[in-house]
């Protein structure tokens, strides 16, 4: 179950996804956990060449992933993943779907298990705008990034891209790349310290090595 925005041009290809795809490298065996509808997996196997599996949570998500001819089987990131052995895969990816999963600590131990490389992307709940929708109307934010009302939303976990990052440091994961990205998945092309991204970034994506 991928949570972010579809894009809503035919064949657009989303701009996190053009940043997740740039990590992973060309032939790399790859296994994209929440593949929703297989936009981003297929992305992979057209433009890097991957040999992909994907696991997705709907039924109609996994419909539509085989109807693009891809290898996507229907699971829960919760409870299926202890089924992979370890480094299974070169590469893990879990695109914007960290916060919807019941235990995010588990999953995350279970994506440095089963892959040599990790490849995580979550929106940040530390931006900007969602501080000041806190603090001036007093209420759960809702944007265009985040378009759920609090008492629907599938995310149960949201989080900072600071509390992300001491996540990986609880696990002993290395956070060999960060690149923090606009809501339209565009890279920010300015240098700061994390605690600016932390305000300015709407998503970031981590590639992590345990």
């Amino acid at each position: 179950m991928n949570l972010a925005p579809r894009q809503t041009r035919t064949g657009e290809v989303r701009g996190d996804h053009r940043v997740v795809a740039s990590l992973v490298p060309i032939g790399a065996r790859v296994l994209d956990i929440g593949s929703e509808d297989g936009a981003l997996l297929d992305h992979l196997v057209r433009q890097r060449q991957v040999d992909g599996r994907g696991v997705e949570l709907s039924q109609v998500g996994v419909n539509r992933c085989v109807a693009r001819g891809l290898s996507v089987i229907q699971g829960d990131a919760d409870k299926d993943l202890a089924d992979y052995p370890n480094d299974a895969f070169d590469v893990v990816i879990l695109s914007q779907t960290l916060q919807a999963t019941r235990e995010p600590k588990k999953v995350m131990r279970e994506l440095l298990r089963i892959g040599k490389q990790v490849v995580v992307s979550i929106p940040n709940f530390a931006h900007w705008r969602n501080r000041m929708q806190l603090l001036f109307r007093g209420r759960m934010p809702v944007t265009k990034y985040l378009p759920y009302e609090w008492y629907d939303t599938p995310n149960i976990h949201f989080c900072s891209l600071r509390d992300f990052v001491e996540l990986c440091r609880e696990l002993d994961a290395d956070v060999e790349k960060a690149i923090a990205l606009s809501g339209r998945g565009n890279k920010i092309p300015v240098n700061a310290p994390w605690w600016v991204w932390n305000i300015v970034a709407e998503q970031a994506v981590f590639l992590l090595k345990r």
